[in-house]
């Protein structure tokens, strides 16, 4: 087993870096790497099965949603729908992504790539929205949720942030912005089950043997952490969404995912 400090950090950068665009899998891939000396792909099946943390917190911190969406056949369907298209889409790359991981790919491209999106969509909500009415979440049609599906099944690659590739596909729809988030971290309880659900079917060795390496014990405590971590984070991100300068926090996300790309680059 590891130690503990090693089991927390592990889950700090889980619980952060999942609501973020900086891809939460490509920063625990490389976390428990260099900070455990996991390999390259045991350490990406690692990330994605670290997922569980993440899912307590949005569980948690939207629990009452997720009691509505029984009773609520828009939000039922919204759901199902998203959830299928990240299936077909994302479950194919995360298979082929061991090769890519394997070969020349580099994560950190399409994180900067992701991070001028939001940058460029910040700009667009700043200079639009003023004048144009935000959509409501329950104005989407049926090919506006395959579209958001289609986003979050990307992110099943390296480097692609599901957080960053839904929450602007959904701004870009026009969502509303609170609404954006909301839903976008929502529909990543059932996408996230899927992934920790498709290493477990893929890749058993590779969690297997990162489970055995860092221990029961160290485990329980970097998903425990990771939980707690993402809650606060959570709850920070809904409360700038409120605000009217919603576009400052695209901003700031786009940077870090720049940022991070670029030192990501050169390690």
């Amino acid at each position: 087993m590891i130690d503990a400090i090693k089991s927390v950090i592990l889950g700090i950068v889980q619980g952060i870096s999942e609501w973020l665009p900086i891809s939460s899998k490509t920063q625990e891939l490389l976390a428990s790497h260099f900070l455990i000396g996991l390999a390259i792909t045991v350490a990406y099946t690692f990330g994605l099965f670290m997922e569980m943390g993440s899912i307590g917190s949005a569980s948690i911190y939207f629990r009452k949603d997720v009691v509505a969406v029984f009773r609520d056949k828009f939000l039922l369907k919204f759901l199902v729908i998203v959830t299928l298209v990240t299936g077909i889409v994302g479950v194919p790359l995360y298979v082929i992504s061991d090769k890519l991981l394997q070969n020349a790919y580099s994560p950190s491209i399409p994180m900067l790539v992701l991070g001028v999106i939001l940058i460029l969509d910040g700009i667009y909500i700043k200079f639009t929205r003023e004048n144009i009415k935000p959509r409501e979440l329950r104005e989407m049609s049926l090919k506006h949720m395959v579209i958001i599906g289609f986003a979050q099944g990307l992110a099943a690659l390296p480097g692609v942030s599901r957080s960053g590739m839904t929450v602007s596909t959904m701004l870009l729809l026009g969502i509303k912005p609170e609404e954006a988030f909301k839903y976008s971290y929502l529909a990543y309880i059932p996408a996230a089950l899927g992934a920790v659900l498709t290493t477990l079917v893929f890749t058993r060795h590779n969690v297997s043997y990162a489970v055995h390496y860092i221990g029961i014990e160290g485990l329980i405590l970097a998903v425990v952490t990771a939980l707690i971590t993402g809650i606060l984070v959570i709850g920070i991100l809904m409360k700038v969404a409120k605000t009217r300068k919603v576009y400052l926090i695209n901003f700031m996300l786009g940077a870090i995912a720049i940022v991070v790309s670029l030192v990501t680059l050169f390690l």
